[in-house]
């Protein structure tokens, strides 16, 4: 059988004087499509750089991080087995990055092609073989501060997967998305987890949440407090309680809103 994607047990993580991660256990099996709810501040995001490597736990004796059953990575190896849609990577390009660029920058976790960056022929061929798989690559060559926000997702996505990851990290990836951009989203999303990628969701937008995703757990106060299929998991007392407001959840063919 396959090592998990992550197995973490009782970490903590502090930002200045407070745990962005109090006491933090989740496992998520090689595979698996997973959306990680919470409210704004609860973590998510903290937990996806935990397991990027960016952010790293207090070390305790009773504490683990393992990726694929492993604790120690070299960082460009882990980065080549992790697909990462974030906010972050669009906000640091600038003026003189053009989107094909961006998606290079993949291989080698960098905003821009550096000099000593070797790109080869088969390198520039896969960046265009992802634009064209998100329907961007008529957006090769555009600046990226001219880039709308649904643009800026596919290009983000063709650069997550340009060097064919095993696992897709998503970090709010419906934020100032239009319904159409976000449905548009949300299909690209879709074909991955249909293809074989393990998926794993941070959120607190239920439209960011795909049909194919069928476990949800809930983040609150840095540590994991419900987790389940779901069916159980997205209803509106549930719903209502983990984001202290009294809200209703709808569904229909697999996709969740509120009203």
């Amino acid at each position: 059988m396959a090592e998990p994607l992550l197995e973490v047990q009782n970490i903590t993580v502090i930002r200045g004087e407070r745990p962005a991660l109090n006491g933090l256990s989740l496992h998520i099996e090689d595979g698996e499509h997973i959306a990680i709810l919470g409210p704004n501040g609860c973590g998510k995001s903290t937990l996806l750089k935990v397991i990027t490597r960016e952010e790293y736990p207090l070390l305790r004796p009773e504490s683990f991080v393992r990726i694929y059953g492993q604790e120690r990575w070299h960082l460009d190896e882990l980065r080549q087995w992790l697909g990462i849609v974030s906010n972050d990577w669009m906000a640091k390009a600038t003026r003189d990055v053009k989107g094909r660029e961006l998606v290079l920058g993949g291989f080698f976790n960098s905003i821009v092609i550096e000099p000593y960056h070797e790109v080869t022929v088969e390198m520039r061929e896969l960046a265009d073989a992802a634009l064209r798989e998100m329907g961007a690559l008529h957006l090769a060559d555009r600046w990226t501060d001219e880039l709308s926000s649904g643009e800026a997702r596919r290009i983000l996505l063709a650069r997550a997967l340009v060097h064919t990851p095993k696992a897709l990290l998503l970090d709010e990836p419906g934020t100032s998305l239009d319904f159409a951009a976000q449905q548009h989203l949300n299909d690209l999303v879709s074909l991955q987890a249909r293809g074989g990628k393990t998926i794993v969701l941070v959120t607190h937008h239920l439209s960011d949440i795909i049909p194919e995703m069928e476990r949800v757990a809930f983040l609150k106060d840095g540590r994991i407090i419900d987790d389940g299929p779901k069916a159980k998991m997205l209803t509106t007392a549930k719903m209502s309680e983990l984001f202290g407001a009294r809200l209703e959840v709808v569904e229909h063919e697999g996709r969740y809103g509120l009203v």
